[in-house]
């Protein structure tokens, strides 16, 4: 076949393509609301529908399309395709309630499938898209982890699961900020043991994140407050083994030297056995 007959095939195809898109746009009675409206036409026109809302921009009324071919051609592969870009649209279109169980029922239904992954990975994200505050209900970053857990170690060699780790990160991150948030808040209003009970909280559990070295500052000041001298010097001291380059590390050594305190590990609790845990390298 010649070039300029091959691409005279090609500009004709396009042409029928159009045609049969624009014929399918015009057409009145394509109206999902509309009872038996969408029964003249096949998965592939319907799910073509579906895209073409996508592309020009209304993703609800790309889910309605997708929808239908499930409703309609139940057992083609057209409708196991409309499913994931069921869960896509409604994500798209910040319905995270409808696009997580679009994408839970692609998970149940096609557990192997190629997009089992990018359906779990749907599904964990429309919990993580919506903990973008950090006043907000901490039960979603909580689901979130869990979701995007279950894509690292359900799907561990995909680009999904990478892609879940760091936002697994980000989200645990979230945590520990929202644990700052609200210790500092009793620390303002000098209730120094609720305060290092929440700094103690990131300390312990929350080790890995960007909040550690404040958290542990923190804490210097609360026990300074509370009398408790071992435990802020305990503190201090690995402030000053882990974070020594930081200002956190710099405000404390002024906050117990002032006092004629150091920064060296003292007493009996529960910093001294962080304390140790650090020397040994078994701690961060």
């Amino acid at each position: 076949m010649s070039k300029a007959m091959f691409q005279s095939g090609l500009i004709t195809r396009r042409i029928a393509a159009a045609v049969g898109l624009i014929a399918l746009t015009a057409c009145g009675s394509f109206d999902p609301g509309k009872i038996g409206a969408l029964d003249q036409y096949t998965a592939a026109e319907i799910f073509e529908r579906g895209e073409y809302e996508l592309e020009r921009g209304q993703p609800d009324d790309a889910a309605e399309y997708f929808g239908e071919i499930e409703r309609l051609y139940p057992y083609s592969d057209f409708a196991k395709r409309a499913l994931i870009m069921q869960a896509f649209a409604f994500h798209k279109d910040g319905d995270y309630p409808n696009s997580r169980a679009s994408a839970q029922r692609y998970v149940d239904f096609y557990p192997t499938s190629e997009d089992a992954a990018y359906a779990q990975y749907l599904l964990a994200m429309s919990y993580y898209d919506q903990i973008d505050e950090i006043g907000r209900d901490q039960g979603l970053t909580f689901q979130a982890l869990q979701a995007l857990r279950a894509v690292i170690e359900i799907y561990p060699d995909t680009e999904y699961a990478r892609s879940s780790i760091l936002k697994f990160d980000l989200a645990f991150d979230h945590l520990a900020a929202k644990e700052m948030e609200i210790g500092r808040y009793y620390l303002k209003r000098k209730h120094f043991a609720a305060a290092a009970n929440r700094f103690r909280i990131v300390v312990e559990d929350f080790q890995t994140t960007t909040h550690t070295a404040e958290a542990l500052h923190r804490l210097v000041e609360s026990y300074l407050s509370l009398g408790l001298t071992d435990e802020a010097q305990t503190a201090g001291a690995i402030l000053g083994h882990n974070y020594r380059s930081t200002e956190w590390y710099q405000d404390s050594f002024a906050l117990l030297t002032g006092q004629g305190l150091s920064m060296t590990s003292s007493g009996d609790n529960w910093l001294s056995s962080v304390y140790r845990q650090v020397i040994r390298g078994e701690w961060l």
